[in-house]
């Protein structure tokens, strides 16, 4: 999957993970954004996997909810 596309997988798990409601999961992907936590990803997409994505919302959402 594209960045964006796994920008998009990490909002949509919040919301299902954590019983989130959309614009919340997506203010805590731009807060993780704006604070470098998937800068790795940008620059090597092979770790924009569905796996990474799932251990990704589980992180973003601890750190930045």
């Amino acid at each position: 999957m594209t960045y964006e596309e796994h920008l998009d997988e990490v909002a949509t798990l919040i919301t299902e993970l954590f019983d989130a409601k959309d614009q919340a999961a997506i203010a805590i992907v731009m807060r993780a954004q704006a604070d470098d936590f998937f800068s790795g990803h940008d620059d090597d997409p092979s770790i924009c996997t569905l796996k990474r994505a799932q251990a990704d919302a589980r992180a973003v959402f601890r750190k930045y909810r």
